[in-house]
C-alpha cells in the first residue's frame, strides 16, 4: 500500500484491499473515497467489500467512480464537497492513485494556485503537469513520442514488445499500463483446484517488461487516431508512429445483481479473480454435501473452457474424497452447447456423465442473494420473451459477463460491439492503417486465450515492422486458440483449433490425442506451460508460433 501525501490531511493511493483498512485506521484515517469503478481489473475488490470492512473499523467510505481520463468538472465539484465535509485525515484511491490526484487538483482550484498544486504533486511523487492545459496556461503541455506505443502490458502486450525487439533491438517502444503486477491468468484454474499456489501466478510488472521498453505507468483515457495520439489520465499526450492496442477485457461483476456484495463470502467465488481463486479451493475442500452451481455467461469471455474446468476439477476432488454422491453438481450455461468446437464434446460428455453433472443450457445468471444462498437465472423462451428461475446453492462458482474496457468501447477504434475493429488475418485496424490490435479486446472471432495471444504477437510484430519499413511481407493470423480442459486431476482434453472451429493439433495423435483425456497434456499444463509463458512467450521466443509471411 503506497500512500502519497498531497497535504497534511489528504493522501491518495493505488487500489486498497480489505486487509489494508486496519493499517489505515492505525494511521488515523477517518474517511476514504473510492474513485475506481468496480470491475476495472481482475484483482480488484468491489467497493461494497471495502465499504463493509471500513464500516466495521469506523471509517467512512464513499463511492465516486470516475472512468479513467474522464474526470469532469462535475466530478471535481462533488470531490470538493467531500474535501469540505469529510473527517480528516482523508484518503482517496483508484487504480494507480492518478484519478484521485487529478480530482484533488481540480477541486483545489482556485483556493490553490497551479504552481502550488504542481509543487504538492511533485513532493508526493505525483506528476500533475498534464493538467496545466486545463487549469493553468494553455500553452503548456506534457507530450512524448515513440516509434511504437503498446496499450496494455498483459500477455499480448509484453509478448508483442519482446517479439518486436527480437527483430529490431533498437526500436523505440513505449508500453502503457498502470498495473503494478503481471498475472499468469491461465494458472488461476489450478489455484482454484489446489494445484498451484496463487503467488506463483503473479510477478512485479517491472520484472517482466523488456529491458529496453519505456514503461508509462498510467491509464489510457482516449485515442486520437487521426492525430496519432493516445491521451492518458491527467491529460498527458503520447504520440506514436505505430499503435498496438491490447488492454484485455473488463469483468462486469456489477451486471449480476447482488454479486459484488457477496463475492468471497457466503459460498460465492470465481476463479476469474486472483484473490478469489484460493477461496474456490477452500470451498471445494469444505463442502461435504449439498448443491454446487457453476455458471457461464453469454459469449464472448476469455478462456471459454474455464467455467467447466473449475467444475470438473471440483467434481474430481469430491469423488476422490468419497463425497461426490452427496453433492449435486449443476452447470448453468447461457449458451446452447457444452463447448464451441464439437469435436471435443464427446470426451467432455463422458466426464459430465461420470460426475453426474446436471447440464442446463440457455440459463444466464442475473442475481445472487448470498446470505439466503439463492441464485436467479433468466432464460429466453422459444416463442419470444423470457422467464426467471431461482434456485438454492451451497457453493456458487460465478463467471461474470465480459466486455471491452470502457475507454475502448467509446473510442474511434471500436466497432459497433465495442471491440477494437481489426482485420482477422493481418490484425491491422480496418480504418487506421498504423493501428493494430490483438488479445481479448479485438473483434476477431477466435477464442480469447493466452494461446491465441501467443500466436498473434509475432504476426503483429512483423506487420508493425513492415509498416515502419524495417522488414517486408505480410504476416497472417489463422485464428489459432487452445483450451486445455482439465477434466480431472492428472488428465486434460487439449482442445486446439483455428477460425471456424477447425481442429489444429500441435502434436501428432500418438503423442497427444486432443480428443481424448491425456496425462501428457496435464504435464504440459502443470509443468511446461508456466515456464514457457514466463521465459518464452514474454521474452520473445516464438517456439511453434513463427508467423506465416507472404510477399
Amino acid at each position: 500500500m503506497e500512500l502519497k501525501k498531497l497535504t497534511n490531511t489528504f493522501s491518495v493511493s493505488p487500489q486498497i484491499r480489505v486487509p489494508d483498512l486496519a493499517a489505515l485506521r492505525e494511521m488515523g484515517f477517518r474517511a476514504i473515497i473510492c474513485n475506481r469503478p468496480d470491475g476495472e481489473g481482475t484483482d480488484q475488490p468491489t467497493f461494497t467489500e471495502i465499504e463493509r470492512a471500513a464500516r466495521e473499523l469506523d471509517i467512512e467510505a464513499h463511492y465516486l467512480p470516475v472512468e479513467s481520463g474522464k474526470v469532469s468538472d462535475q466530478n471535481a465539484e462533488r470531490f470538493r464537497g467531500y474535501l469540505d465535509t469529510l473527517p480528516r485525515p482523508l484518503l482517496a484511491y483508484c487504480r494507480s492513485g492518478m484519478r484521485s490526484a487529478t480530482l484533488w487538483a481540480l477541486a483545489s482550484t482556485p483556493a490553490m494556485s497551479l504552481v502550488e498544486i504542481l509543487a504538492a504533486g511533485k513532493r508526493a511523487g505525483v506528476d500533475l503537469s498534464g493538467l496545466t492545459r486545463r487549469i493553468g496556461s494553455p500553452h503548456q503541455s506534457a507530450e512524448e513520442q515513440h516509434d511504437v506505443v503498446i496499450v496494455g502490458a498483459g500477455a499480448a502486450g509484453v509478448a508483442t514488445a519482446s517479439s518486436l525487439l527480437a527483430r529490431a533491438p533498437g526500436l523505440d517502444i513505449a508500453i502503457i499500463d498502470p498495473a503494478d503486477v503481471h498475472y499468469y491468468q491461465p494458472g488461476w484454474t489450478m489455484v482454484g483446484a489446489g494445484v498451484f499456489r496463487p503467488e506463483t501466478t503473479a510477478r512485479p510488472m517491472g520484472s517482466v517488461l523488456p529491458r529496453n521498453v519505456r514503461w508509462i505507468k498510467a491509464a489510457v483515457a482516449a485515442f486520437e487516431p487521426t492525430d496519432n495520439a493516445v491521451i492518458l489520465e491527467g491529460c498527458r499526450v503520447v504520440k506514436y508512429r505505430q499503435l498496438v492496442v491490447c488492454p484485455g477485457l473488463k469483468l462486469d461483476w456489477n451486471a449480476i445483481e447482488g454479486l459484488p456484495q457477496t463475492l468471497g463470502r457466503n459460498g460465492v467465488t470465481s476463479n476469474y479473480r486472483y484473490d478469489l481463486a484460493p477461496y474456490t479451493w477452500q470451498l471445494v475442500q469444505q463442502l461435504k454435501g449439498g448443491r454446487a452451481l457453476f455458471t457461464q455467461p453469454p459469449m464472448p469471455i476469455k478462456c471459454a473452457g474455464a467455467p467447466q474446468k473449475a467444475m470438473y476439477l471440483s467434481s474430481d476432488h469430491w469423488r476422490r474424497a468419497g463425497r461426490l454422491n452427496q453433492i449435486n453438481v449443476e452447470f448453468y450455461n447461457a449458451g446452447a452447447a457444452l463447448f464451441g468446437v464439437a469435436d471435443y464434446v464427446p470426451a467432455l460428455m463422458k466426464y459430465v456423465e461420470s460426475y453426474g453433472i446436471d447440464l442446463n443450457f440457455g440459463f444466464n445468471l442475473t442475481a445472487v442473494n448470498g446470505e439466503a444462498r439463492r441464485a436467479t437465472f433468466a432464460r429466453a423462451l422459444p416463442g419470444g420473451g423470457s422467464e426467471t428461475f431461482e434456485t438454492g446453492f451451497d457453493l456458487l462458482h460465478v463467471v461474470p459477463p465480459q466486455k471491452a474496457p470502457d475507454f475502448i468501447r467509446v473510442s474511434p477504434l471500436a466497432d459497433a460491439g465495442g471491440w477494437v475493429d481489426v482485420d482477422q488475418a493481418s490484425l491491422r485496424h480496418k480504418a487506421y492503417e498504423n493501428v493494430f490490435g490483438l488479445g481479448d479486446a479485438t473483434s476477431t472471432p477466435n477464442a480469447k486465450t493466452a494461446a491465441a495471444a501467443r500466436k498473434q504477437a509475432p504476426v503483429v510484430a512483423h506487420n508493425v515492422l513492415a509498416a515502419l519499413g524495417v522488414t517486408r511481407g505480410a504476416a497472417t493470423y489463422d485464428g489459432y486458440g487452445s483450451c486445455p480442459l482439465t477434466v480431472e486431476r492428472g488428465k486434460i482434453v487439449l482442445a486446439e483449433f483455428l477460425y471456424g472451429g477447425k481442429v489444429a493439433p500441435t502434436f501428432p495423435s500418438w503423442i497427444i490425442d486432443g480428443k481424448k483425456p491425456s496425462g501428457l497434456a496435464w504435464l504440459l499444463k502443470e509443468r511446461i506451460l508456466p515456464p514457457l509463458y514466463w521465459r518464452g512467450m514474454l521474452k520473445g521466443r516464438e517456439w511453434f508460433v513463427q508467423p506465416q509471411v507472404t510477399d
